[in-house]
C-alpha cells in the first residue's frame, strides 16, 4: 500500500514502489543501495518526494509519495524516554540533500531514530545527509552528517548513536523548545537591519546573528547569490537557527530556493510585519484588514512558498487566513479576498456614518500619526485623561507598550479642549519603513480617518538615531493617503531623552513644520501642545447671550463645563450668561437663547 499523494501517478510506478515492501535490509545496515536508487529514479521522474520508513528490525513499514516539498509520515508511538524506533529515508527532487526545516521538525517532534535526505537531479544523486536527535541539556536538538555517498550512507553505523541517545534520554526529562531562533539578512542599511531586529523581537523571535551584504542588484534565484546562500546555510548550522528573515521582500521562487539551500524556514520583512499584525489585531475590522493583506501577499507567491505553507512547519508565517494546506489555490484565495472586501465595505459604511455624525455636530477632529513605537498611544491615553470628554464614563486606555505595532485598532475618543470645545481624538496604527503596500491598502478604511481630520499631531521619537528617516517614512504614507497638506504639529516626543543636537537637527531639517518638544511619559509641554492645537483647529463657535431660569441651574452648570463663559450676572428672572459655544452646545441650549452676538 502506497500512502500519500498518489493522484496522477501511473499504476506501473505504484506497483514498482509496492515492491519495496519485499526488499530485505541486512542487520546493521542503514538502508540498501537498491532502495535508494529506486526511489531516486522514480522521484526525479514524477518530481515528488518519496518516503520510506524502516523499523529497528529492518522491516519496511511505510512507503509514501508527497509533493515537491514534503511527504506524509506514518503515525508513530512517541514516548518521553525513548526514540520512536523508526528511521526515515526520503528524496529531495530539488537536488539539495540538506535537511529541510520540515525534516528537522519531524525528526525532533516524532523522535525518529534518524532521517536521511537524498538529493536527486536528472544527472543523478547529489549526496545524502543524515540527521539524528541529540540532547543539549534538557532540550532536544539535531545533528546532521552531510554529503555522504550512497555507499557510506547505506553502511552508516547509526545503531551506536541511537543506543547512546536512548541511554541519555532515560536520564533526563526533555523540555520542548518551541522558540524561533533567527538569523537576519539585509542588503539595505544597518539601520534597517536593526529595525528588523526590533520587528523580530515584537514577534517573540530570538535573534542570534545577522548577515549584511551591500549589493546594488539582487540575485533573481537566491537574492544574495549562491555563494552567500551557502555561507548562510553554514551560519544557520553553527548558530542552530531555525528561521532566516530577510529585510527585503522576496519572491516565491527565491524563498523556495533559499529554503532548499539552507534547509531552514525563510521569510521576509513583509511576512514578519503581517505576522505581528495578525497577532495584535483585536477588533473584527483589524482582523479582516490583516487577513486581506495576507491573502493578497500570498496570492502572488503560491509558486514555491515551501515550508511557509506547510502544515507541519508552524511558527511565523503560518498563522492567519485561508487554508493551511500546501495545495491552496489562487481561486480559493480570490474568493476569500472578495468575501473579506464585502465585509470590510460594510464596516467602512458604518465608519462613514459615524464620521458624518461627528461632522454634522461640528466637532473638530484630531488624529495622532507617526512611526511605530514613538509614543502615540501613551500620548493618546494622557490627553484623554487630562482633557476627558465625558466625566460620567471612564473609557478604557488603549494598549501602550515599548514594542513595534502595539496599537493596530484605530480608536476615537472625545476630549474637551482648553477653550471648552469638544474634539474627537483618533489614535492610528503606526507606520514603518517598507510598510507592505498590501497592508496600507487593507488598512485604508482605518487610515482614512487621517484624511478627514482637521489637525494631525505627528508624534516623533526625537531621541531615535533614525528620527529623520522615520519622519520621511510617515510622510510617504501620508502622501499616499492624500493627507500631507493637512495642518500638522510635529510633536518631538521623548525630548527629555534626546540631546540638544538631535532636537536641533530635526528643527533644521523640518523648518516648515510647527514643532513642539514634549514628553508624554513625563507630561512635559502637553499644555503648550494643546494650546497650539486649539489655535490651528477651525473655529465654528458662536458668541451668544443666554438667560437661564434659577429653576434650571443644571443648564448653567452644563454651559460652565462645555463653553467659554465671558460674562455672568444675576437678574430677577434668572442668570444672564454671555458665552462662546460650539454648534453642539448651541443646539442643546437654544431654548435659553436671548440673541447671538
Amino acid at each position: 500500500m502506497i500512502s500519500g499523494n498518489i493522484e496522477g501517478i501511473r499504476d506501473s510506478i505504484l506497483a514498482e514502489l509496492e515492491n519495496i515492501y519485499d526488499y530485505e535490509i541486512e542487520k546493521g545496515k542503514f538502508v540498501t543501495e537498491e532502495i535508494i536508487n529506486l526511489i531516486s529514479d522514480i522521484s526525479i521522474h514524477i518530481n515528488r518526494e518519496i518516503n520510506v520508513a524502516i523499523d529497528r528490525k529492518s522491516k519496511i513499514i511505510d512507503v509514501a509519495i508527497g509533493d515537491s516539498n514534503s511527504v506524509e509520515l506514518p503515525i508513530l508511538d512517541i514516548s518521553n524516554k525513548k526514540l520512536s524506533g523508526v528511521r526515515i529515508i526520503h528524496t529531495h527532487p530539488n537536488g539539495y540533500p540538506n535537511l529541510s526545516m520540515i525534516d528537522i521538525s519531524a525528526l525532533l517532534k516524532l523522535k525518529l531514530d534518524a532521517i536521511a535526505a537524498v538529493g536527486v537531479t536528472e544527472a543523478g544523486i547529489n549526496g545524502i545527509n543524515i540527521g539524528f536527535c541529540k540532547l543539549d541539556g534538557q532540550k532536544l536538538v539535531h545533528e546532521e552528517i552531510e554529503n555522504l555517498s550512497v555507499e557510506k550512507a547505506c553502511n552508516f553505523n547509526y545503531a551506536n548513536i541511537v543506543e547512546e541517545m536512548e541511554k541519555n534520554l532515560r536520564k533526563v526529562d526533555v523540555v520542548e523548545d518551541d522558540r524561533e531562533i533567527a538569523i537576519l539578512v539585509g542588503i539595505d542599511t544597518q539601520e534597517s537591519l536593526d529595525e528588523l531586529e526590533e520587528l523580530a523581537r515584537a514577534c517573540d523571535v530570538t535573534v542570534v546573528d545577522t548577515m549584511f551584504q551591500k549589493r546594488n542588484k539582487v540575485d533573481n534565484v537566491f537574492f544574495i547569490g549562491s555563494g552567500k546562500a551557502r555561507e548562510l546555510a553554514m551560519l544557520k548550522q553553527i548558530k542552530r537557527a531555525n528561521l532566516i528573515i530577510f529585510d527585503e521582500e522576496l519572491s516565491g521562487v527565491q524563498i523556495k530556493n533559499l529554503e532548499a539551500v539552507t534547509g531552514c524556514k525563510v521569510i521576509d520583512r513583509t511576512i514578519l510585519i503581517l505576522e505581528i499584525f495578525a497577532r495584535r489585531a483585536k477588533t473584527r475590522e483589524a482582523k479582516i484588514q490583516v487577513e486581506l493583506a495576507q491573502l493578497k501577499y500570498r496570492s502572488g507567491r503560491l509558486l514555491g512558498l515551501g515550508s511557509i505553507m506547510s502544515r507541519t512547519g508552524g511558527g511565523i508565517g503560518t498563522r492567519g487566513p485561508g487554508e493551511k494546506k500546501l495545495e491552496i489555490d489562487r481561486r480559493r484565495i480570490r474568493d476569500d479576498i472578495h468575501d473579506l472586501k464585502m465585509e470590510l465595505d460594510k464596516i467602512k459604511k458604518n465608519r462613514a456614518l459615524q464620521r458624518e455624525k461627528r461632522e454634522s455636530s461640528g466637532i473638530p477632529k484630531i488624529s495622532l500619526v507617526g512611526y511605530t513605537n514613538v509614543g502615540k498611544s501613551t500620548l493618546r491615553n494622557l490627553l484623554v485623561e487630562m482633557y476627558p470628554g465625558d466625566n460620567t464614563t471612564k473609557k478604557e486606555a488603549v494598549f501602550a507598550e515599548n514594542m513595534l505595532f502595539a496599537t493596530l485598532d484605530a480608536t476615537t475618543r472625545s476630549m474637551i479642549l482648553p477653550d471648552k470645545r469638544v474634539a474627537a481624538l483618533t489614535d492610528t496604527v503606526g507606520f514603518v519603513r517598507k510598510l507592505p503596500h498590501d497592508l496600507v491598502e487593507a488598512f485604508k478604511s482605518t487610515l482614512e480617518e487621517v484624511s478627514f481630520s482637521d489637525l494631525l499631531i505627528h508624534v516623533v521619537d526625537v531621541s531615535s538615531e533614525t528620527v529623520i528617516k522615520q519622519i520621511r517614512a510617515v510622510e510617504i504614507v501620508l502622501q499616499e493617503l492624500s493627507a500631507l497638506d493637512k495642518p500638522t504639529i510635529l510633536a518631538l516626543n521623548k525630548c527629555d531623552k534626546a540631546t540638544t543636537e538631535q532636537i536641533e537637527m530635526v528643527k533644521d531639517t523640518f523648518k516648515d513644520y510647527i514643532i513642539i518638544e514634549i514628553s508624554a511619559k513625563d507630561k512635559i509641554n502637553i499644555d503648550v501642545l494643546m494650546e497650539k492645537a486649539v489655535e490651528l483647529l477651525p473655529r465654528t463657535l458662536k458668541r451668544v447671550e443666554y438667560l437661564i431660569p434659577y429653576s434650571e441651574s443644571s443648564a448653567g452648570a452644563y454651559l460652565h463645563r462645555n463653553s467659554i463663559i465671558e460674562e455672568e450676572s444675576y437678574e430677577g428672572e434668572g442668570t444672564k450668561i454671555i458665552a462662546v459655544v460650539s454648534d453642539e452646545v448651541f443646539n442643546k441650549t437654544i431654548k435659553y437663547l436671548i440673541k447671538e452676538l
